[in-house]
């Protein structure tokens, strides 16, 4: 009877294992059983291991194989374990010496002529195994750029089985990870091509600087998919840690772009209205993937023509807005996916899209309230920010394009505004006033004078605004004082929260 183990790491969600992959040779008639919760795809691999091995001119045992997946009670997904299972299946049957592989974690998906494919989540896969204490991987080829990312850890790829038994029995050299990467394109919508539209631009301003969701309803051609794109383009570039999560999400989901930088830009989604709840929030077969929500993590969802959006798929937004992940449970296991993600709702103001009180609108008022009605007040209360856009006016239209504010002008207070709120929050663990929580914004030393929230607190007490909408507003008006350099916001500040909130005009 001969043994042997490989290191390998299995992904539940965007959160790595390490799985030690087991094999033993026994006698008794040829066959492979896999054992450890392995799904349909690792399943397979009996085959796909087995051509390869025979192709990359290695002996296959005749043996009765038992491969078996530790910890055996956690559920393993895809095809990442076939190269570490050929390694250890070769180890266990005297072709090669395994000793090179010791604390090791090998990665992979195998062709059946032996040539080794990339996988999706080397990025979180490479980071469980550094968490423990791994400091060595070897990757697939494609994958080795996306590896590298992970500080600590000597990685090195290979493109063929052949090439990693040269490496184990023969010492031969593995191919090294990219050393010049190019850097991505930057550049995008800019703020200034916006033609007027100043509560709009001011509405973003505070909600980039807060990290307040967004609903900007007007006519078509006001403005709301332009400001909406260009929301990114003011908010900060991710520090290591957002920068981590988010890239983690995309690799998970096969979206990484080729080079295998980290992300550092905030991710814009922009699902179109005929999107399903599992495209949204997150599904698929057996064990769910990320959708929009979550691959819009630190960044920003935006749901243009949102009262088009399908009823339960705009209600199921509404959980993941108050806790920022998604927690999904389906028939293949649970996995949780993060979804601090900033929603911009665009709308038009009745079905037949004219302004109301337009000449020209065909639409009754109660066929109006219909329409916009598909916006349940459950989730628009969730809605920080809430302005309507007028038409842009011919004068607006035809101004100079360099009279309006650039988004690296922008983003300059945002940044600053966005650093006096860390440093506020600090001690709480939070870093946008978006995240703080009521309860710490009504009482000392945070507590706001009564003088400056009696406006406020008649709205609440009359019922035109929710004890949601009361601590959203407050949270606003910290980010309106933090925009405008001070260490408090004031009854103006306030109000100004109030008008962006209730969509009010001046």
């Amino acid at each position: 009877m001969s043994y042997a183990k490989v290191l390998c790491v299995g992904l539940v969600g965007v959160t790595g294992h390490l799985v030690e992959v087991e094999v033993d040779l026994a006698a008794g008639l040829p066959a492979v059983v896999i054992s450890g919760l392995p799904d349909t795809a690792l399943h397979e691999a009996r085959d796909r291991v087995r051509a390869a091995v025979v192709n990359s001119g290695q002996r296959w045992p005749n043996r009765r194989i038992t491969l078996n997946l530790l910890p055996a009670t956690l559920p393993k997904f895809g095809s990442a374990f076939d190269l570490a299972i050929a390694a250890a299946l070769l180890g266990g049957s005297g072709e090669l010496p395994l000793l090179p592989l010791e604390g090791v974690v090998v990665l992979g998906e195998l062709g059946l002529d032996g040539t080794v494919r990339p996988v999706r989540g080397v990025l979180p896969m490479v980071a469980a195994a550094a968490r423990e204490g791994v400091t060595r991987v070897i990757v697939p080829a494609a994958n080795a750029a996306e590896a590298a990312v992970i500080p600590g850890i000597r990685v090195r790829a290979v493109d063929t089985l052949h090439r990693l038994v040269a490496f184990v029995r023969d010492g031969s050299p593995l191919i090294e990870p990219p050393a010049d990467i190019p850097a991505p394109v930057t550049g995008g919508p800019d703020l200034a091509e916006v033609a007027g539209q100043h509560m709009g631009r001011r509405a973003l301003e505070v909600a980039a600087a807060g990290g307040h969701h967004v609903a900007l309803l007007g006519p078509p051609g006001a403005g709301k998919t332009m400001l909406a794109e260009r929301l990114p383009s003011i908010l900060p570039e991710l520090d290591d840690e957002a920068a981590l999560e988010v890239t983690a999400l995309h690799s998970v989901a096969g979206l990484l772009p080729p080079g295998g930088r980290l992300l550092r830009r905030p991710p814009f989604q922009a699902p179109h209205h005929t999107a399903t709840v599992p495209s949204l929030v997150g599904g698929g077969s057996g064990l769910a993937r990320p959708g929009a929500l979550s691959l819009a993590h630190r960044g920003v969802l935006f749901l243009d023509e949102a009262p088009e959006f399908s009823k339960g798929a705009l209600e199921a937004l509404r959980q993941p807005l108050e806790d920022g992940r998604v927690q999904l449970s389906r028939s293949g296991g649970g996995t949780v996916y993060p979804a601090r993600t900033q929603l911009v709702l665009a709308a038009n103001p009745c079905p037949c899209a004219k302004p109301a009180g337009d000449s020209h609108c065909e639409c009754t008022p109660l066929v109006r309230r219909r329409y916009l009605g598909r916006l349940s007040g459950p989730l628009l209360d969730r809605i920080d920010v809430q302005v309507r856009l007028m038409p842009v006016r011919a004068a607006e239209l035809m101004s100079s394009q360099g009279d309006a504010e650039s988004s690296a002008a922008v983003a300059a207070r945002v940044a600053a505004a966005r650093q006096a709120a860390a440093t506020r929050w600090a001690g709480l663990g939070h870093r946008l006033n978006a995240e703080v929580g009521g309860p710490h914004l009504r009482q000392p030393p945070w507590r706001l004078p009564g003088r400056d929230t009696a406006e406020l607190r008649g709205r609440l007490d009359s019922g035109s605004l929710s004890a949601r909408g009361f601590d959203r507003v407050i949270r606003m008006a910290w980010t309106i004082a933090d925009l405008d350099g001070r260490d408090r916001p004031d009854r103006e500040d306030v109000r100004e929260a109030i008008q962006l909130r209730t969509g009010e005009a001046t």
